[in-house]
């Protein structure tokens, strides 16, 4: 199969031919749609996640935000067949441990090591290997395309699982989104507009601004030309209830939990760099006598996503819209080069192999 393989850390892709993947008895081998490039894609491949975090060994095949249609099927899989469309959450389960039982399976506490694209060779490729079918694989109703759905199984579901679940947002509320350009970013503001929230987008520059308007921010603010705290305090009258740092930088954390009015909810989900060390310093006192909530958002379970795909199916949710344009798999390398600078916005989609 062709595959898009990093042979050197921040050096441009090779495409060439790779052994075809070999199905495990628990999984299935998918023959990959669309595959979405994330910034856990650029942190892998420039070697800068954070302190303690994953590393690739040495060839490797990015990818884990796909979707696409099985291949091959595994002697002990039992709910799935050849053909089936589906995606494949990033963050995946085994399903015995506590995490898993308790029906949390996007935080198993084995899943460092059976998430694709990380842990095992990915899909910037024809075709890739998903572990534990039964546990984790979602079908994809034939409405949605793969180009769609590509985000689902990374940032668009990890901004559900943030909006819906963790900060519980309901209608009315103002809602932040720090590096609200960035497809995490933008699949947050779509989501929270969605539930009935006031959102208020911040990023650096104006095009990811428009674009966040255009998916229904009410503000936007201009963090490279103004204080973006003190935009949100005298926007909201005295703050949001809810802000999300979607970037992982020690300024925007920061200035997400100060965007907070009294018993406010922050919810991180971007990660630190190697410079951060895993760890950002935060204005405890004044989190103490606010009664701030802290949170965090990390993937979504694979039984979570029948809520998602419904209001997808409605119209509600347009995951189409945050996709910024799509490459062939020869000019992934290139995408991820421009991550570097943050000059990516949306999805950038992998859909020609």
């Amino acid at each position: 199969m062709r595959a898009a393989v990093v042979e050197e850390l921040g050096k441009p892709l090779v495409v060439r031919e790779v052994p075809d993947p070999r199905c495990p008895p628990d999984g299935v081998i998918i023959r990959v749609g669309a595959n979405g490039i994330c910034r856990t894609d650029w942190a892998l491949w420039a070697g800068d996640f954070w302190s303690g975090g994953p590393e690739i060994k040495l060839p490797f095949v990015l990818g884990h935000e796909f979707s696409g249609t099985i291949e091959e099927v595994g002697a002990e899989v039992n709910g799935w067949r050849q053909g089936d469309r589906v995606v494949f959450p990033m963050n995946p389960g085994e399903g015995t441990c506590e995490m898993c039982r308790s029906g949390n399976q996007h935080v198993c506490l084995d899943g460092a090591t059976l998430v694709p694209g990380v842990s095992y060779w990915g899909a910037f490729a024809e075709f890739v290997v998903a572990r534990h079918a039964d546990v984790n694989l979602v079908g994809l109703p034939d409405s949605i395309g793969f180009v769609d759905s590509a985000s689902l199984a990374c940032r668009y579901m990890t901004a559900f699982h943030g909006v819906i679940d963790q900060a519980r947002v309901r209608g009315g509320e103002w809602v932040v989104v720090y590096g609200a350009g960035g497809g995490t970013g933008l699949s947050t503001v779509q989501v929270a507009t969605a539930v009935g929230a006031e959102v208020i987008a911040v990023d650096i520059t104006d095009d990811k601004l428009a674009a966040a308007r255009e998916l229904g921010a009410v503000h936007t603010v201009n963090a490279g030309r103004e204080d973006p705290v003190d935009a949100v305090q005298t926007l909201t009258k005295g703050g949001a209830q809810v802000s999300i740092d979607t970037v992982g930088l020690p300024t925007t954390c920061h200035n997400s939990v100060l965007s907070l009015r009294t018993r406010g909810r922050h919810v991180q989900m971007g990660h630190t760099t190697r410079a951060e060390r895993g760890t950002v310093a935060l204005p405890i006192d004044i989190m103490m006598v606010k009664e701030l909530e802290v949170l965090s958002a990390f993937g979504m379970q694979g039984q979570r996503f029948d809520t998602m795909l419904t209001m997808i199916e409605s119209g509600r949710l347009a995951p189409d819209k945050i996709v910024s344009r799509t490459v062939p798999l020869a000019q992934a390398g290139e995408v991820l080069q421009a991550m570097k600078s943050y000059d990516t916005q949306g999805v950038v989609v992998i859909n020609e192999f």
